[in-house]
């Protein structure tokens, strides 16, 4: 489209930096140039955009980190108007198989308050839904910094899917005595050779209360919601999205509140 055989729509809004939805709401005339709400929708956009499965909290949590001061009931109906709201799929596959005869062991992580890296490392497995197939992730978090130290990527569910994810932890932080590890009680985590591994590291082992999935809610919150983000596709899986979690920091960003350089 071109205006009056001038610059085309998506020249003009390169320009400007404003978003294509602003423009047109502009020519509509539905809203004034001195509307309050026209700076914030532009701002919440942007946010969308980059954080396509970031819902109304965690835009909120990002605006406020911005300097905006703003209630979740007003970016809600922003978000609504402009048809900005992530709408999760329900379709999921199962990956977590707990029901073996391997040993498990006692929640170590329940009570823990960490203060720095390598305290608590969690792992946790998802999938990825690919145009014609399936693929399973398995990442490594540190409970405290929220960076993902470790993650592979495999067709099926093997334990080396999670033993691989670990060793590239481990190559990474070379973890002294102490550190914690906590993961659900499925099966690659309780494999012989997954504790193995732990057990060569002085690593303690930790695992959720059986049909607990709240003892390791960060980790498992941050797979799901890479299952409909696109970080993971531009190679994102060193540092997982911002959360609305401690404060809207990101991963980094905890790194840096915390005055610590890897």
């Amino acid at each position: 489209m071109k205006v009056r055989r001038g610059l085309t729509v998506r020249r003009m809004v390169q320009l400007s930096q404003i978003s294509r939805a602003s423009f047109y709401r502009s020519l509509s005339g539905r809203v004034r140039a001195t509307d309050g709400d026209m700076d914030l929708r532009d701002v919440i956009q942007r946010i969308a955009l980059q954080w396509p499965s970031y819902g109304r909290p965690r835009i909120t949590a990002e605006l406020r980190r911005q300097g905006w001061r703003v209630n979740a009931k007003r970016v809600y109906r922003l978000m609504r108007e402009d048809n900005l709201l992530c709408v999760r799929r329900r379709k999921f596959l199962v990956t977590t198989e707990s029901t073996h005869n391997l040993p498990v062991y006692p929640n170590l992580a329940r009570n823990m308050t960490l203060t720095s890296i390598n305290q608590l490392w969690i792992g946790d497995i998802t999938y990825l839904r690919l145009e014609l197939e399936f693929v399973f992730l398995a990442v490594i978090l540190d409970a405290f910094s929220r960076r993902t130290i470790g993650w592979a990527l495999e067709r099926t569910l093997e334990a080396e899917l999670t033993i691989s994810a670990l060793r590239m932890a481990i190559g990474q932080r070379h973890p002294a005595p102490g550190l914690v590890h906590h993961s659900d009680r499925g099966v690659q985590y309780a494999s012989q050779d997954y504790i193995g591994l732990l057990q060569s590291h002085h690593i303690q082992i930790s695992m959720s209360r059986r049909g607990n999935p709240w003892d390791k809610d960060y980790a498992s919150h941050c797979t799901s919601s890479m299952r409909c983000d696109t970080t993971l596709i531009r190679a994102r899986c060193d540092s997982l999205m911002p959360c609305a979690f401690r404060g809207g920091f990101s991963p980094g960003g905890s790194y840096r509140q915390s005055f610590l350089l890897l």
